[in-house]
């Protein structure tokens, strides 16, 4: 199995040659523009707002990031994917930047909602990027090997992170750092523009409302945008408050919350390229998707009666939870793109709106749990709601 397993890897990246390993190469380092603020983000807006109102600033952003996304299939449809994701590279940048130097809240906000509503605009457009050149026998192993190459990213931004982060509360340097990695992202798009854009695809338009039937009638569209909604609630809830939590509560410097993330996010490198395989070649996704979420509901009742100052015990519960969250992400996107090809950009688009939306939630409850329960339960509260997966992804049609 595991000489089937390697082989089958270098046949995928042979058969695609320069094309798959450029966009692999540019989803590392959009990733470590994307994410080497995302840690850091909730603690940077705590130094002008109260705690109790920080998931505010992220309900503000994704609201607006779900609206663009909404319609940005129309804009794409316009300018092509290529052209389109050049412009909001810029609005990225602008943002990024202009965070180095603002000091006020009221100007803070459009500036960080410019740069989070054009990081998630992004990734559609590296997803179509990526859509281009697969076909449904490789989906989960091309699939896999993209979230790799980008999840090495998430892996080093943390290092990063802390390591720009002065005296424990001075965190402009992140930004900087993000807006740096972006122009290298921009120039590798640019200098491989030909072979990146395709002008043979022509997207299928539709209405939104017609997008939104498509994914509540077919029962694997509906069951995989819930189970995404589901993995984004977690990932906004442990985002915002994970950081403050280890930084203010449990008493851990940055440089050691860094390390402990960074052990954290390995799952995602080690973990998604074999759930790619297994689920192309043996026992299709349903069975990985609920094991992920058994392990997710398990770590965050973890993080809530688990209380000591142990790095390395926190490292450890933080590593079990992205092994479900691993499970999760593969198997989302290997059955989503069996199911959905390139030319359907409003359904690529739809299905990577369930990743504000479950911020814009995720947000909204920690404000609402925060008004009357200490940090620590909105660990214990995900872990209650994350329950009802289940039922969804029992729904789901399985591939094998």
């Amino acid at each position: 199995m595991l000489r089937g397993f390697v082989l089958n890897h270098i046949e995928v990246l042979k058969k695609k040659d320069t094309r798959l390993l450029v966009l692999y190469l540019c989803g590392f380092i959009l990733s470590i523009s994307a994410n080497v603020t995302a840690y850091i983000n909730s603690s940077f807006i705590e130094g002008f707002i109260d705690l109790q109102y920080v998931g505010l600033f992220f309900v503000a952003s994704n609201s607006v990031a779900l609206v663009a996304m909404l319609y940005f299939p129309t804009i794409i449809n316009k300018y092509g994917n290529l052209l389109t994701s050049k412009f909001v590279m810029l609005i990225n940048v602008i943002g990024a930047s202009f965070l180095i130097f603002l000091n006020s809240p009221y100007w803070i906000l459009p500036f960080f909602m410019a740069m989070w509503v054009s990081a998630n605009l992004l990734w559609i457009n590296m997803d179509i990027f990526v859509e281009s050149f697969t076909t449904n026998k490789n989906t989960g192993r091309v699939r896999a090997l993209f979230f790799t190459a980008m999840n090495f990213g998430w892996i080093v931004s943390p290092a990063i992170a802390s390591n720009l982060v002065i005296d424990e509360s001075y965190y402009r340097l992140v930004y900087l750092a993000s807006a740096v990695f972006l122009v290298v992202f921009y120039l590798i798009v640019n200098r491989y523009k030909k072979i990146l854009s395709r002008d043979d695809i022509v997207y299928k338009k539709l209405k939104i409302v017609d997008t939104v039937k498509d994914f509540w009638k077919d029962k694997n569209l509906r069951g995989i945008y819930v189970s995404s909604f589901f993995l984004s609630l977690f990932f906004g809830l442990i985002v915002v408050y994970m950081p403050i939590y280890l930084h203010d509560f449990i008493g851990f410097n940055w440089s050691t919350i860094g390390i402990i993330f960074s052990v954290m996010l390995l799952p995602f490198v080690l973990v998604e390229i074999p759930a790619g395989y297994v689920a192309d070649k043996y026992i299709g996704e349903v069975e990985l998707l609920n094991t992920g979420f058994a392990i997710l509901i398990i770590s965050l009742l973890l993080i809530f009666f688990v209380s000591t100052p142990n790095a390395i015990i926190w490292a450890a519960i933080l590593f079990l939870s992205r092994i479900g969250a691993a499970l999760i992400e593969a198997m989302r996107e290997s059955h989503f793109f069996k199911v959905v090809d390139v030319e359907h950009v409003s359904h690529i688009n739809f299905l990577r709106t369930s990743y504000p939306l479950g911020f814009i939630t995720a947000s909204a409850a920690g404000v609402l749990i925060l008004s009357f329960y200490p940090l620590e339960y909105v660990f214990l509260f995900l872990a209650i709601f994350l329950l009802f997966s289940f039922y969804f992804v029992n729904r789901i049609k399985d591939s094998k």
